[in-house]
């Protein structure tokens, strides 16, 4: 079936079966492998995009059901200022490691900030409880969350 989907501003035709998860249509057909794979069941953020500015796991989103929303990728997130300043705390206190999960904490925070400008410690542990770092960097990204909405 052929949609029309909105990504980063950006009008793009897919001919896809409509229960092909968005992060497939993302990463394999239209080449945008910022969004990445981990588990296939919405469980470690790896995957997770902006669906109208909700944190969204694409590895479970069907391309059906994304209808006119406005779909949001890594690749985009410095577009706003909040991704552009958690994209330059993020570099400032050296959170990436093995590089895993990164753009889903950062999408996920992205979405965190969007909604809460000055989010408290509570705040970010219950937005970021869904994304799993393999290498232990939760602290440093809890800081970099902080210096972005300083």
């Amino acid at each position: 079936m052929a949609f029309t989907l909105k990504i980063n501003g950006t009008p793009h035709e897919v001919d896809v079966d409509g229960d092909t998860p968005l992060l497939w249509v993302l990463r394999d057909v239209l080449g945008m492998t910022g969004t990445k794979f981990g588990c296939g069941q919405a469980l470690c953020g790896a995957c997770t995009v902006h669906v109208d500015g909700a944190a969204t796991r694409s590895c479970i989103t069907t391309v059906d059901s994304i209808g006119d929303s406005a779909v949001a990728t890594i690749e985009a997130v410095g577009q706003t200022p909040q991704g552009a300043a958690l994209q330059q705390a993020w570099l400032e206190l050296e959170v990436v490691q093995c590089g895993y999960c990164q753009s889903g904490q950062i999408m996920s925070a992205a979405a965190l900030l969007k909604d809460t400008p000055k989010p408290t410690d509570d705040d970010i542990d219950a937005a970021m409880s869904g994304n799993v770092c393999r290498c232990g960097t939760y602290q440093r990204i809890r800081a970099a969350i902080h210096k972005a909405a300083a």
